[in-house]
Order: structure tokens, then sequence, then C-alpha cells
């Protein structure tokens, strides 16, 4: 009888370990910062790929391949209009996209503030800018659902 404990007390204790082994293998998600890659200010959809589709995801619901290494979700960008009464929030997310408006689940500036990359990119030219963030704007308004 105490042999019997003893095996199921050692079979306990390997699949005690093994599961602490495997957990310690998953590699840390982490978010690897890249340098920006020049867009077209025409094109808001070529932004948004090369800009936010990493977080956002290509569709905008927040699945991007690095949403997972995030401390909080990632937005889903296709209800905004929704959240807001079936109106989209153009002035609001305009603010976001230059940085001007805090949101708390972007802590602490994981998401970049693309005003101030825009306007490094333009060379000080601030219609370059504002077209920059107009045409990302429309784009995101384009990805709203229905």
């Amino acid at each position: 009888m105490r042999t019997r404990r003893n095996h199921w007390t050692i079979l306990i204790v390997v699949i005690a370990v093994a599961m602490l082994a495997s957990a310690q293998e998953q590699p840390k998600k982490e978010i690897k910062h890249v340098a920006i890659k020049p867009t077209s200010a025409a094109s808001g959809q070529e932004m948004y790929k090369n800009y936010c589709a990493v977080c956002h995801g290509t569709d905008g619901a927040g699945n991007g391949p690095a949403a997972p290494a995030l401390k909080v979700p990632s937005p889903d960008l296709t209800v905004l209009a929704q959240k807001n009464g079936g109106k989209y929030p153009a002035l609001k997310v305009a603010a976001v996209i230059r940085g001007e408006e805090v949101l708390p689940a972007h802590g602490s500036k994981e998401m970049p503030i693309w005003g101030n990359l825009f306007w490094s990119m333009s060379g000080g030219h601030s219609s370059e800018v504002q077209q920059r963030v107009a045409n990302l704007n429309k784009y995101i308004e384009s990805l709203q659902k229905k």
C-alpha cells in the first residue's frame, strides 16, 4: 500500500515539474521597435498597413501580430462609430493620431504618436502632416462596421 502511494506521489511530482518546465519555455512576448518606413501621404490605407496594422490588425479589429505583447488589449477600431451613437468620432481619432488625446489604454506611450513622426517625415511641412492625419483618419473611418 505504501509503495503504491509513493508511486502516485512521484508521478504527481513529475507531472508538476513537467508543467512548470513547459510554462517556463514559453518565449516572452515583446514589442520590437523598428525604424519607420516612409509612406505616401496620399494613401490612408498604406499608412494604416505600415503604422497601425501591427497592433490593430489589417481589419482594424485589434488582432494584429503585436497585440498579444501589449499590456492593454489593442482596441477594435471597427466599432468606433458604433460606440459613439453611430457617428464616427473623426475629431477624436485625429487627436489620438496626433498624440493630443490621452488614452489610458496607451499607458506609457506604447502606441507611437504618429503626428510627431509624420512631422519629422514631412520635413516640417504642416500641410503634409495634416494630409497624413486626414487620410489615415478617413481610412480608419472606412473600416467601421455597418
